[in-house]
């Protein structure tokens, strides 16, 4: 701007002087009129740069605001994808509600026994009738790798059918401290096949043990690798058994590094894994600096990202009413 003032001032001067003392006073009033001009412009820059800053930090608050405070439903518009029973009573689980007579899957509000709100969560009533769905993988459009306080509290879409969502961690020691539970795992991979595996007494601890992860015995046909113990070698840092829970910005596992943040997920690692069902959403045969993926080693190894994934839990004892 300085240049500019002075070459004008310049070739106004000089014209002053050609045209002789009588046009100076104009001259002076035009050079401080263009200077004004030019530092208004200035001013106004300045300005107009500070409101786009500005602009931009309410963007990015607004969005960490959303995410803090993600809800279950995407809009208020979407709640009456909850089946409504009516407030006949309140349900600690869907095997409660499968046994009072609501025999079709979806949304239903439940409240565990020691659960100060009730809650959304999906009704797996197939196969058998009264899962209680505590994670869903299908199709990637949902980010898995979240910090503690989303896998605390849960994350994800709780509208559609196959959406994808993690119940929350303390969701799931309410669940499970009420009684014995049952873990089914069903799987699928990108060749349209299809296995699963199942453990008894499956327990997820409290807060203060960072939802430490029990379970029992293993039975189905994807292999246990819960357990680990494909190979009495690879045991000690595959097992998940009494692993607590980790995520990048809370390393609980057993590794020198960080598992969590290695594997951009939450999971209750060991050093590393010979499980991980919140990996990052590959189609089956992957590369990656570490192995990533939505992994069951047992059935396609570490280095196949599985296509789907429904992690559901009903009391050891459920007896399905017929009736």
């Amino acid at each position: 701007m300085g240049k500019m003032v002075k070459m004008f001032g310049f070739i106004l001067v000089t014209t002053t002087l050609v045209m002789g003392k009588a046009t100076w006073n104009e001259t002076r009033i035009t050079l401080q009129a263009l200077e004004n001009c030019l530092q208004e412009q200035a001013r106004l820059r300045t300005q107009v740069y500070l409101l786009e800053t500005r602009v931009k930090q309410q963007q990015v608050k607004i969005a960490q605001l959303l995410h803090e405070k993600e809800l279950q439903f995407f809009d208020k518009g979407e709640e009456n994808s909850v089946i409504d029973l009516g407030g006949k009573r309140q349900y600690a689980d869907c095997s409660e509600i499968f046994n009072d007579g609501y025999k079709q899957s979806g949304f239903y509000k439940i409240k565990p026994l020691q659960s100060p709100v009730e809650f959304s969560v999906y009704c797996d009533m197939s196969d058998g009738g009264g899962w209680t769905v505590i994670q869903r993988r299908s199709d990637g459009s949902e980010n898995f790798n979240r910090d503690w306080n989303d896998y605390e509290n849960g994350f994800g879409n709780f509208v559609q059918k196959n959406g994808e969502y993690w119940l929350g961690n303390k969701n799931l020691h309410l669940l499970t401290t009420q009684g014995d539970y049952t873990l089914k795992i069903d799987l699928a991979d990108f060749e349209r096949n299809s296995r699963y595996a199942q453990y008894k007494n499956f327990k997820v601890g409290d807060e203060k043990n960072s939802y430490e992860l029990h379970f029992g015995e293993y039975s189905g046909t994807a292999g246990d690798s819960l357990a680990g113990n494909f190979h009495p070698e690879v045991q000690w840092w595959a097992s998940h058994q009494r692993m607590k829970f980790s995520t990048w910005d809370r390393d609980n596992d057993n590794y020198e590094g960080n598992c969590a943040k290695e594997d951009q997920s939450g999971w209750w690692f060991n050093r590393c894994h010979s499980a991980n069902l919140n990996g990052l959403y590959h189609s089956g045969p992957y590369t990656a600096n570490t192995d990533n993926g939505v992994v069951w080693h047992t059935w396609h190894g570490w280095w196949y990202s599985l296509k789907s994934v429904v992690m559901k839990i009903r009391p050891n004892d459920f007896v399905p009413n017929v009736v």
